[in-house]
Parts: C-alpha cells; structure tokens; sequence
C-alpha cells in the first residue's frame, strides 16, 4: 500500500498494491498500521455506499463538528472525479481544493479528513461508490457548499451534471463560515 500526499496537507491518496492472477485479483483496501505509520489515526465507525447513473454530481457536502467526518472513499464499480474543498479556517490552503479520478481499475482510495467538504461527479454508468466514516452521519450537522462556486472554480469537467434539490441550491464559499 503507497500513501501519497496531495497538495493539500492531511489529503492523501491511497493506492494499494493489487494482486492478480487468473483468478482475479486481490488487495488490502485498508490496514490500520500503514494508516497510523502516515499519521492517519482514524476509527471508522460507519460505512456508505451509492450507486449512481453516468453525469450525477453528489457534493460537495460535509458534517460539522462534533459530528465532523473522515472519509475514505473508493470506487467498487466506474469511475468518478472525486473532489475535496480545506474548510480548515486556519490551514494555509483553506478554500483550495484537490482531485483525483477514482476507477474501479486503478482501485485508488481517497482520504479526505474532517474539515473538508467532499464531492463527486461520476464518469461511467452504474457506478458504485464506497465510504468509510469517521463518524456517524447526523442531520442537523450537515453543510454544503455550490458545487460550482465561482472563488473555488473547481473543474468537474462536466457541464450539466444531474443534481440533488439540495446540492442546487447549496450556499456559496463567500458566505461560509468555517466551524472547522
């Protein structure tokens, strides 16, 4: 297992080392040691999944504290862009955000810790999309920033992506202020 640093500190990807044969294939997709060895102390206390059509766009979202999230996040079947926004008011790189495609053949994770918003736009049909949690998910915590905010201009590299009620009308970056 390769943990990899993103240009946002405490961001990481994850890339497991895969074992194949021709009866398929085989790998850790966590180890708490290799974790801890990288400075990621987590206990996961809920797992996630959804499965989404090609062009749905989930995000970008986050839990405040004290029911802030940790997530680790991979791609069981297609592809996303998988998309994480630093709310942590007092990092160097609050507002910056990072990407990386995850597929279901590069069978990368993404661990994206609390104080960051997440998010995803899928890029093939059917994909499902896996989340371990660092904490369980509670109602009245729950945030979310405009996927497309014009001060973040992350590129989703999508147009029209299909959209949840909420994530339409999400508060924009300007007017955020960080619990974080």
């Amino acid at each position: 297992m390769q943990i990899v640093k993103t240009k946002i500190p405490d961001l990481y990807i994850i890339k497991p080392s895969v074992f194949e044969d021709t009866r398929g294939y085989f790998f850790e997709s966590y180890n708490k040691e290799a974790f801890l060895r990288n400075g990621i102390d987590q206990n996961f206390v809920q797992d996630n999944e959804s499965k989404s059509a090609k062009g749905v766009l989930r995000g970008l979202h986050f839990q405040k504290p004290p029911f802030a999230q940790g997530k680790l996040v991979r791609v069981m079947h297609g592809a996303v862009l998988d998309v994480a926004v630093d709310l942590r008011k007092n990092s160097p790189t609050y507002g910056h955000w990072a990407s990386v495609e995850l597929n279901h053949d590069n069978k990368w994770m993404y661990w994206v810790p609390p104080g960051f918003a997440h998010g995803f736009v899928t890029l093939e049909e059917d994909t499902v999309f896996f989340y371990k949690c660092t904490n369980v998910y509670n109602k009245e915590s729950e945030g979310s920033i405009l996927w497309n905010d014009p001060d973040l201009n992350i590129d989703w590299k999508i147009d029209n992506p299909t959209l949840s009620e909420k994530d339409i009308v999400s508060p924009l970056f300007k007017d955020f202020v960080s619990p974080f």
